[in-house]
């Protein structure tokens, strides 16, 4: 059974030359990352983990290096402050294979409970870490750290593969904490935001099963066909978000999908407390590992499966860039390219890639339908697995279009502006050739 510590004697386990992982975003222990911050005796501590939950001191440290798979506001803060963080190129499914690779001696993880003695619910986050804790669990030489936070809900998975709970007796140290959980309340859509929902509402059956991504636009859509009536939709994505559960609570989620039928599947969610408790004990909702969520071949078994997904820019060849900006890291690959190759994969599914036509950069307007990604920008979903893109000026359906046609549909929804501009730099790229 495990020893039941306090944050500050769980971070004096750690060495002062030691490497640590902790799961991405929700499932990060704030309590001990905390206790480790107020130390300052690290020489060379390596920290994997992705999507901070908050600016913690840890990362600010001497000694200390953060090796991120998803950059998020904290990392940026971070990076631009000059501290040691580097990014580990890889999708949400390899960070299983990085954390196979660093082998961190220590694994920390929040946990939820509801029963004292009882298994421990893994809460907000499945993802990549499961196995890789087990395994940590199961060492005898290696530190594996649950935190109890009360304020966490109790979720569910699908036993019997995916029971989604450490028993306790998997665990070395139980750490009981009171911390806020971090919440990313949804803003009421901007009119921009509507607009490009209404375009891409007419690619969305009403017994499609959805895929969002985090922001605005994403939220817009779902809020679209949750005002509506008479939809049988299913749920299979990487992140679950308050919009999702105002679709549930239309009484539109039926999950009759063909797949984890009668759940909603999901690897994290994020999003305000009123989804955290309704989250809490709710079986219509299943966390499950990505590399079952974000799997590809079983995306695609789905019924009528529609992912929606942003990008900061997209070329006129499709190329999509979202994780890289000014040739600096912004956020991380996660499930993009997945959800886009999967959702290509059926006669019947539907990709949508959605953004606005242009962005305010040092207060210049600059179009995000661009040329070409120049050397500032990594692609991270190449071009044959675009299928729709969606601005507030329209939508530009690809599939099956050649080259020269996708470039110019992609021009008929730019901000008008631009377009002429656009038309040239094709023309004289096609010249060239």
């Amino acid at each position: 059974m495990p020893r039941h510590l306090t944050p500050t004697q769980a971070a004096e386990q750690v060495h002062s030359r030691d490497r640590i992982a902790v799961p991405l975003g929700p499932g990060q222990p704030p309590a001990f990352l905390r206790a480790l911050g107020e130390r300052d005796d690290f020489e060379a501590l390596h920290v994997f983990t992705g999507l901070l939950s908050d600016l913690f001191p840890l990362f600010q440290r001497r000694g200390v290096q953060l090796l991120s798979g998803f950059y998020g506001p904290a990392e940026r803060i971070l990076v631009q402050q000059g501290h040691d963080v580097r990014f580990v190129p890889a999708d949400f499914r390899r960070f299983a294979q990085v954390l196979e690779r660093l082998q961190p001696r220590v694994m920390a993880t929040a946990v939820a409970e509801r029963d004292p003695g009882g298994p421990l619910s893994l809460s907000l986050h499945a993802g990549a870490t499961i196995e890789a804790l087990r395994a940590c669990g199961r060492d005898p030489d290696r530190l594996l750290i649950a935190e109890v936070n009360p304020n966490l809900p109790w979720t569910n998975g699908l036993r019997p593969d995916h029971p989604h709970v450490l028993e306790r007796d998997e665990v070395d140290i139980l750490i009981h904490a009171e911390s806020k959980v971090l919440e990313l309340p949804a803003a009421a859509p901007s009119e921009l935001q509507q607009r490009i929902a209404a375009h891409a509402r007419r690619f969305i059956p009403r017994s499609a099963t959805l895929q969002t991504g985090i922001g605005g636009i994403a939220g817009a859509i779902v809020q679209t066909l949750t005002t509506e009536r008479g939809g049988e939709y299913g749920i299979h994505s990487e992140m679950f978000t308050d919009a999702l559960m105002e679709l549930h609570g239309s009484g539109q989620v039926h999950n009759r999908k063909g797949l984890f039928d009668g759940h909603s599947v999901a690897t994290f969610a994020a999003g305000s407390r009123r989804l955290y408790d309704w989250l809490h004990g709710n079986e219509e909702v299943a966390f499950l590992p990505v590399d079952v969520v974000n799997d590809p071949s079983l995306i695609a078994r789905n019924r009528d499966m529609v992912s929606i997904n942003g990008a900061l820019a997209i070329d006129l060849y499709g190329q999509v860039g979202a994780d890289t900006l000014l040739g600096l890291q912004h956020s991380g690959i996660g499930g993009h390219e997945d959800f886009s190759a999967a959702a290509g994969l059926g006669p019947d599914d539907r990709s949508l890639t959605c953004l606005p036509s242009t962005s305010d950069v040092g207060g210049r307007r600059v179009s995000r339908i661009v040329g070409v990604l120049g050397p500032e920008m990594c692609v991270t979903t190449p071009r044959h697995q675009i299928d729709v893109v969606v601005t507030e000026h329209g939508a530009a359906d690809l599939r099956a279009l050649d080259v020269d046609a996708r470039a110019r549909a992609l021009i008929e929804i730019a901000q008008p502006d631009f377009r002429d501009e656009l038309r040239e730099h094709w023309q004289r790229t096609r010249r060239s050739r």
